[in-house]
Formats: structure tokens, C-alpha cells, sequence
């Protein structure tokens, strides 16, 4: 496994992905937060990954679903056995931000996180392709107004947004999302620079790893990644974790 992960990164003809893959596992072990860290997963069916929704605890297998949020938690916990940190995934197959406000208050204020992964804004698009009235200035508006109510509650609160992403060759992926979808991704990325989140750019992650494999191999509708796409969001993530 080492040997094939150097030769990927020899091979990417992209600085991003060597970055992705390059000591994260020493990052992970190596991360100084306090011991007790309360980290929710907030978002779509992307996070959400079909998990146990019965199984609320924190740190329960079943409910972190499978996909990069599984990733994340095992990875961490895995490195770091004697730190108390506590993992929750409240992501929910099909959200926008208007229904995640809906459900804010039980899925994420009421367990008062210290760290708050977002990601959140591809079917606030996508769905207005089925007969949804959305549109990108209404998305932007209500991802504000659902971060200043956050920020409010919970004003020492660190905020991780990822960037919502199409992957290019994905089933799902046709002419109708362009040029529209990319601004949902502005407002996101415009969003995280005004209130001085981490930003994850998972658009420009897979854009990198299409250089090594197509969109079947990472995101096979281009929405929803495969076990390969998910390990390419947790590498991120954690990258960007280990910084905080």
C-alpha cells in the first residue's frame, strides 16, 4: 500500500493531489486540540452516507454512515486513542440549507459542538432541475443567515465549510448545470472568506484526481463519491483539520 501510494504521487501531473496524500497520517497523530472536542458533520446525502439515523450517539459506527465521514472519525480515532474527542454525523440524504435550518436547533445547537464540518449546497441546485424554486442568491441568503444564527448561539464555534462539487464524466453531470451550479460554489467560497472558516475546495480535489482516474472510479454519478472519493475528502479534511 505505501509503494502505491508513492507511486501516485510521483505520477500526479498536479501539485494538489501529492498534497492530499503526503503525511496525513502523521498529521492526524500529531494534532494539538484539546482533548475533549465535540466535532459535528452537518450536510447532505454526502455526509449523511446512509447511516443509522437511530444511532445518534457519538463515535457509533453505524452512525457515521459510509462514506468520508467514516473515514474521518476511524482515522482520527484511530491516531489519537487517549484524546475524549466526541464524533456526531447529522448530515441528511437530500437537504438543502433551508431544511437543515429546519432541524438546526435538535442536529446541531443543542450538542453545543466545538467544530462544525459543513457541507451543504449541491442540491440547493440540483434540484432545481425536478421543479425546486431555488436559486443561487436565495442559497447564499439562507447559508448566511443560518451561520449568523450559529454564531450566535455558539460564538466560539469553529466552522469547516467544504465546497459543494460536480465532478465532470459523472452520470448525473450534464450542460444543465453550467454555468449556474458554479455559482452556488462562489457564494460558498465567498461565504467561508467573510467569516474566516476552513475552506475545503473539494471541486478543485477531484478536478486534480481526474488526472489519475475517471469520474467512475472517484464519483460515479459525479455527486456521490465512491470508497475512492470519500478517501480523497477525508485526506482533505484532516489535511486542514491538523492545521486548526
Amino acid at each position: 500500500m505505501t509503494l502505491d501510494r508513492r507511486d501516485f504521487i510521483k505520477s500526479s501531473s498536479m501539485g494538489l493531489s501529492s498534497l492530499l496524500v503526503a503525511g496525513t497520517m502523521q498529521e492526524a497523530s500529531a494534532i494539538s486540540l484539546p482533548q475533549d472536542v465535540t466535532i459535528l458533520f452537518q450536510g447532505d446525502s454526502i455526509t449523511d452516507a446512509g447511516r443509522d439515523k437511530a444511532s445518534y450517539y457519538p463515535n457509533d459506527a453505524a452512525g457515521m454512515g459510509r462514506g468520508y465521514v467514516f473515514q474521518i472519525v476511524s482515522s482520527l480515532l484511530g491516531q489519537n486513542p487517549t484524546n475524549s474527542w466526541k464524533f456526531y454525523n447529522r448530515g441528511v440524504s437530500g437537504n438543502k440549507v433551508y431544511q437543515l435550518s429546519d432541524r438546526w436547533e435538535d442536529d446541531c445547537l443543542q450538542l453545543k459542538p466545538d467544530v462544525i464540518s459543513l457541507l451543504i449546497g449541491v442540491n440547493d441546485f440540483w434540484h432545481t432541475l425536478n421543479n425546486f424554486k431555488g436559486t443561487a442568491e436565495t442559497f447564499r441568503k439562507d447559508l448566511i443567515n443560518l451561520l449568523e444564527r450559529t454564531k450566535k448561539t455558539l460564538p466560539n464555534v469553529t466552522l469547516i465549510i467544504g465546497e459543494p462539487f460536480a465532478v465532470q464524466g459523472g452520470t448525473a453531470i450534464d450542460d444543465r448545470w453550467y454555468p449556474e451550479f458554479p455559482k452556488y460554489q462562489l457564494a460558498v467560497r465567498t461565504i467561508a472568506q467573510q467569516y474566516d472558516t476552513v475552506f475545503i475546495p473539494y471541486q478543485e480535489i477531484f478536478n486534480a484526481a481526474l488526472n489519475e482516474a475517471p469520474a467512475s472510479y472517484w464519483c460515479p454519478d459525479g455527486v456521490h463519491p465512491s470508497m475512492a472519493g470519500a478517501y480523497l475528502m477525508k485526506e482533505a479534511w484532516i489535511k486542514e483539520w491538523s492545521k486548526l
